[in-house]
């Protein structure tokens, strides 16, 4: 691994941390029937996730490897951008169960868009608003996921 001048690179740990996540989720799917490709188990998608998490992982470790990437410089944590984020998962858990899918999806969309420092409040509101029609037209309408669009559960 070559270490750059600024510090360490990000890919090749990146990279290394995809591919142990994709054996974990492999290893696990085969505890549920495989099956073939023309009679799928319940196994076979959480494995082909695994196998191309794994060759992603691979390729991202090679590039970190020759050197390509970003570097990881000794900077303050970002604390604003990872409450954001762990906020807006924690929206989206209790704004799905108590008013449905459009308003936790706007919310953690919102929510985590503003972590980032580089967006305004008016370009979070935008994409929430984007991404809430998205998600109505893909989750609940296309697919028919069970999950309400708009519900009133205060309890």
């Amino acid at each position: 691994m070559r270490k750059n001048r600024d510090g360490i690179n990000k890919n090749y740990y990146g990279g290394m941390l995809i591919v142990l996540f994709g054996l974990a989720v492999a290893a696990t799917a085969t505890k549920y029937g495989i099956g073939s490709l023309r009679d799928m188990g319940s196994g076979f998608f959480p494995a082909l996730v695994g196998a191309l998490l794994v060759l992603t992982g691979i390729a991202i470790t090679v590039q970190g490897l020759g050197g390509g990437g970003a570097t990881i410089h000794n900077e303050k944590p970002q604390w604003r951008g990872w409450l954001c984020i762990l906020g807006g998962i924690v929206a989206f858990i209790i704004l799905g169960k108590h008013t449905g899918l459009l308003p936790a999806t706007f919310a953690i969309v919102f929510i985590t868009a503003i972590g980032d420092r580089k967006n305004s409040i008016k370009a979070a509101l935008v994409l929430a608003v984007a991404m809430s029609i998205v998600a109505a037209v893909v989750f609940w309408w296309l697919l028919q996921l069970q999950f309400p669009l708009l519900i009133w559960n205060p309890a």
